[in-house]
């Protein structure tokens, strides 16, 4: 269940999603992944997250095991770090997510099953089975590719012990927090996505936090200790510094995927910016509108 913190939730702030570094080979450089995590960590950040971002999709099982293992031993217990557990069907969402707490995830990131459509009771009881089976803190991750309307994610709310945080992703997500709130008011904690796009409007709405990418996780960190110091306007202006920027990463997720890595790759926190196949890189103006932008902001 949630538990209080001052004002704040057990999870709240900012938690970007680590964009997984691999080598030549596209094999996972593990080095490079202990390097980005603690790059995250020292940036101010409240958690880190292992999920879409991370090309999670695009592992084997093995592969998931060792990764999150390699962030958490890490961070060693600095910071939360939430894992993505979704899958298609609910034995499987469940092993994973018994992995994941085994593993030594603080929280886990479950999006709803979505290639055989099933009536919103069954996509309830999916999350009551894993809930009642792992009994840790669950992400109900609402996505543009994996809808759950905001009422049916407050009746997963309400159903289960453990699934009270809800990832709002799919746009608009100004008003989805909004309606969130509206529906299950202090029931549920909100968090954005979306590469952080809308934090402040979140935030005003209800949120208590944001999972975005990781390549500049300081700018939201920084914007999440205004907003908790009450310096609204101060946390609004500091976020504006990159919209532009971010502007730039959302044109699609794949398109993220390759400049998120540039970025870090220029900011000496990973060697490649490799992408798993299937993949697209952008062109070459794409590019060179983000060395404008990186030199605008001295990254």
């Amino acid at each position: 269940m949630t538990i209080k913190t001052k004002s704040f939730p057990q999870f709240a702030g900012v938690y970007p999603i680590l964009y997984m570094p691999f080598d030549e080979n596209f094999c996972i450089d593990y080095e490079d992944l202990k390097r980005l995590t603690e790059f995250v960590v020292s940036s101010g950040a409240d958690g880190v997250g292992i999920a879409m971002g991370s090309e999670i999709f695009k592992m084997s099982e093995s592969e998931r095991d060792s990764v999150l293992k390699a962030v958490v031993d890490q961070v060693n217990g600095r910071v939360h770090v939430v894992m993505h557990t979704g899958a298609q069907g609910t034995d499987l969402a469940l092993n994973y997510s018994l992995r994941a707490k085994e593993l030594g995830a603080d929280a886990l990131m479950v999006t709803p099953p979505t290639v055989l459509p099933v009536p919103n009771d069954i996509i309830v009881k999916h999350y009551v089975h894993i809930s009642e089976n792992v009994k840790m803190p669950i992400f109900i991750q609402d996505i543009w590719t994996s809808p759950i309307p905001p009422a049916v994610m407050i009746q997963i709310v309400r159903a289960t012990e453990f699934a009270k945080y809800a990832k709002a992703e799919t746009p608009p997500t100004t008003m989805r927090t909004t309606e969130l709130k509206l529906l299950g008011g202090d029931e549920v904690v909100v968090f954005g996505g979306a590469w952080g796009t809308n934090f402040i409007a979140e935030l005003n709405r209800g949120s208590a936090g944001t999972m975005p990418g990781c390549a500049i996780p300081e700018f939201y960190a920084q914007a999440w200790k205004y907003w908790k110091m009450g310096r609204k306007d101060d946390a609004r202006a500091h976020m504006e510094k990159i919209s532009p920027l971010l502007s730039l990463l959302t044109r699609s997720l794949d398109v993220s995927y390759h400049l998120d890595k540039e970025i870090l790759k220029r900011r000496g926190v990973i060697k490649s910016t490799n992408v798993r196949m299937p993949t697209e890189k952008p062109d070459q103006i794409t590019f060179k509108e983000l060395d404008m932008l990186m030199e605008i902001l001295s990254i």
